[in-house]
């Protein structure tokens, strides 16, 4: 269950708090002053500045890449290159000239959603060519080719869709999946041809299935080999896969989607792999072993092309298989296991090195950590009480390794370099404060970083393979000029504390306030989430204009990340195993506990809100404890573990044949103790959460006579939103607040 971005506040026995203001000051500008309005909030352009996306180094290393939103609409890209000598910015590929506005397939729309870029309009991704001259631009359903200068080809023109366009490492060849089938091109020529066989309409070729896009980050199902040689593709039988119907009821009338929806306990699809040259010739089966139910979890080269190397992952996700391939026979050899007694988590750090070593991230000691293996040995690039999160790059030649991480704080993400014989200190590379993401060039010679602050909305820069900085691509100043200026005189930083949960783990939480008057009680609003594998609200990172909103009107505004969150090693996040909805709820309600002692907060007017993980347990917060905060908004909220998909609930519930750990987690059994305000939300057209989920619930409350308030969203899948439909949204959930005594004292203010 991925976070949901679109609706996220990003707000990213209880003991005496620590307690740490952020010391990092605002840029300090003179516009005047103005109120924030939910319109401002979502409108355009965006408050938080420029937001630029799939930032990438040339092959070549002679420009960056990116796609920039537009001032006049935040939610439309477009190409824009930046020059690497002269820092000269200039726009490559106008999404409004070279694209058709053609309506995306309804794959393709599905596919975003996976990825929760369902909102967005324009270019989303691109791809550069191997010999950096052009450069692959997905648009409206079909395929260009941009070069340089910015002059664009088009390669495709159907009413079918073309998924996971991709270019072949060595640059002779573009593969794409249309209907079902991979088709291939060569650059040099014109027609695509498919390379697999017809197949009913449940049997696609080249496509990551609904629970590899959704849980397992995996969203491709097809990996050239370094030299054009070899193409693997996955074959992908659904006819197993339960079918739910989606209604996508909107103004204009209902379109009903039947869609294959692997819910848990239920069959998965069948997923085979298979490889073939470039024409679809000399095609063999990969072995993956006699149990077909597995999921196909990772799909990597060698550098040399002679090794095909194939996670495999079985059902009940205790164990990962690394196997490797002869690509020539399909023939497979269990190299080794990662195998852990409840759940392993999956990560993309694999890397074959040219050496026939491999780089490998496991979980064996309790927090993720770098290891090399060669030849059945194994050696530990990085330990502690800390998690590595994502290798950026990788040097053989100096023997270096790049990856994100929380060494410090798990406050804060990182950029390091560590050895790859395991020798010598980690290296942090980027500065104390700031929560960073990374990339690197093929080469690890230079880095891309995007960081934030809780006081500086996100800004990237180039870097070196040191980390020093060479120039900012945006540096994204809140100065006079910028969206946020006129609301940067109220802008409050949050502080940053820790409690303690009932087992002794450390518990931290943020809290935005108001500017608060001696002897007086302000209301609350507790932004939850705390699943595991996703959505953590306790970062030193861009909280966005929302949150301030909140402030704004005399709300504190509290987050806390409970027990089974992630990134903080396997200890913490196991406690949900097979036990949803207990110790995450007893951690929220400590932290509640520990806002109604202190001599700032009014304890009869906390409120909470939470979306697909948080909108189950704002219900089971309610059932927990009948009268304890003043009312609850539940968004999207998953119902029934057993409506929820496969790989995300079986992982952490195991399967529901297993005993009643399903029926002591759902939100039905105990709905009937819910005597507090409570405000369901759902989109009619769901296809995470189904709306089933909330429909069953609904049932429940009204044959039990309960009283609750209900917004249901036409048309809106899980990340409901839009400039327009936001702003009601959150005028719902405020009037809802301010209706059931929640309201802070200046809710009379216009919204």
């Amino acid at each position: 269950m991925k976070r949901t971005a679109a609706l996220a506040l990003a707000l990213a026995a209880a003991s005496t708090p620590a307690i740490a203001q952020d010391q990092a000051a605002m840029p300090q500008t003179s516009p005047e002053q103005q109120p924030l309005t939910l319109e401002a909030v979502f409108g355009s352009p965006s408050l938080n500045g420029p937001s630029p996306r799939g930032l990438k180094l040339a092959p070549d290393g002679s420009m960056v890449t990116l796609l920039k939103n537009r001032v006049d609409d935040k939610d439309r890209y477009d190409l824009w290159a930046m020059d690497l000598q002269t820092g000269e910015q200039r726009m490559l590929v106008d999404s409004e000239q070279v694209g058709t506005g053609a309506a995306l397939s309804e794959a393709e729309k599905m596919q975003r959603e996976r990825a929760r870029i369902g909102g967005l309009k324009g270019i989303v991704s691109y791809e550069w060519s191997p010999d950096a001259q052009s450069i692959l631009v997905p648009l409206d359903g079909d395929l260009y080719l941009a070069n340089r200068d910015g002059d664009v080809r088009r390669l495709t023109e159907t009413e079918a869709g073309e998924l996971n366009p991709t270019l072949s490492p060595g640059g002779q060849y573009l593969s794409f999946v249309r209907d079902g089938a991979v088709m291939v091109q060569r650059m040099a020529g014109t027609d695509a041809a498919a390379i697999t066989p017809d197949e009913p309409d449940a049997v696609e070729w080249g496509v990551a299935e609904f629970v590899a896009q959704e849980e397992m980050d995996r969203d491709t199902g097809m990996w050239w080999a370094p030299n054009d040689s070899r193409i693997a593709v996955a074959r992908v039988d659904n006819r197993p896969v339960g079918i739910v119907t989606r209604a996508a009821i909107g103004a204009q009338g209902t379109e009903v989607y039947d869609q294959r929806y692997p819910a848990a306990g239920t069959p998965n699809a069948i997923v085979d792999l298979y490889v073939m040259k470039a024409d679809g010739s000399g095609r063999v089966q990969v072995d993956l072993g006699a149990d077909k139910d597995i999921y196909l979890a990772r799909v990597n080269w060698s550098p040399d092309a002679q090794t095909l190397y194939v996670q495999r992952q079985n059902r009940a996700q205790t164990r990962i298989d690394l196997l490797k391939v002869d690509p020539a026979t399909g023939k497979s050899q269990l190299l080794f296991s990662e195998e852990q007694p409840r759940f392993t988590n999956l990560s993309g750090n694999f890397r074959a090195l040219r050496d026939g070593s491999l780089l490998w991230s496991s979980e064996r000691t309790g927090f993720n950590h770098l290891y090399r293996w060669k030849a059945g040995k194994w050696t530990q690039l990085t330990s502690g009480d800390w998690v590595v999160g994502q290798v950026i790059g990788l040097d053989e030649t100096k023997g270096l390794v790049w990856f994100t991480g929380n060494r410090e704080t798990p406050l804060e993400n990182h950029v390091y370099r560590a050895r790859l014989d395991g020798k010598g200190e980690v290296e942090r590379l980027t500065e104390a404060g700031w929560w960073n993401g990374a990339s690197m060039d093929g080469k690890a010679r230079a880095m891309l970083v995007t960081r934030s602050s809780p006081t500086q909305p996100s800004q990237t820069y180039l870097a070196d393979a040191d980390g020093k900085r060479s120039f900012w691509i945006s540096e994204n100043t809140v100065d006079a000029g910028h969206p946020y200026a006129p609301y940067l005189a109220s802008h409050r930083a949050p502080e940053f504390g820790t409690l303690k949960a009932a087992d002794g783990s450390t518990l931290y939480y943020k809290m935005l306030s108001p500017v608060r008057e001696p002897g007086k009680r302000y209301p609350v609003f507790v932004q939850h989430y705390n699943g595991p594998g996703a959505g953590r609200q306790v970062t030193r990172s861009w909280g966005g204009a929302l949150q301030q909103y909140l402030v704004d009107r005399g709300y504190i505004v509290f987050s806390i990340d409970g027990r089974g969150s992630p990134d903080r090693g396997k200890a913490f996040e196991d406690q949900l195993y097979k036990n949803m909805g207990t110790v995450e709820v007893e951690d929220q309600l400590s932290g509640a506990t520990w806002l109604k002692q202190q001599d700032f907060v009014d304890p009869e007017r906390i409120g909470i809100y939470g979306w697909s993980y948080g909108g189950y347990m704002t219900l089971k917060l309610l059932e927990a404890a009948p009268g304890f905060y003043a009312a609850g908004v539940s968004g999207a909220p998953v119902t029934d573990w057993g409506l929820y998909d496969t790989h995300y609930t079986e992982r952490y519930m195991g399967m529901p044949s297993e005993g009643d750990n399903y029926a002591r987690a759902d939100a039905l059994g105990n709905s009937g103790k819910i005597v507090d305000p409570l405000l369901l939300i759902h989109g009619m057209a769901d296809d995470n959460v189904v709306f089933e989920n909330s429909t069953a619930f609904i049932a429940r409350m009204q044959a039990n006579g309960q009283p609750f308030e209900m917004q249901l969203y036409p048309g809106q899948t899980h990340s409901v939103g839009g400039p327009k439909i936001s702003v009601q949204l959150w005028k719902t959930i405020l009037n809802f607040f301010d209706t059931h005594g929640v309201a802070a004292d200046e809710a009379g203010q216009d919204r």
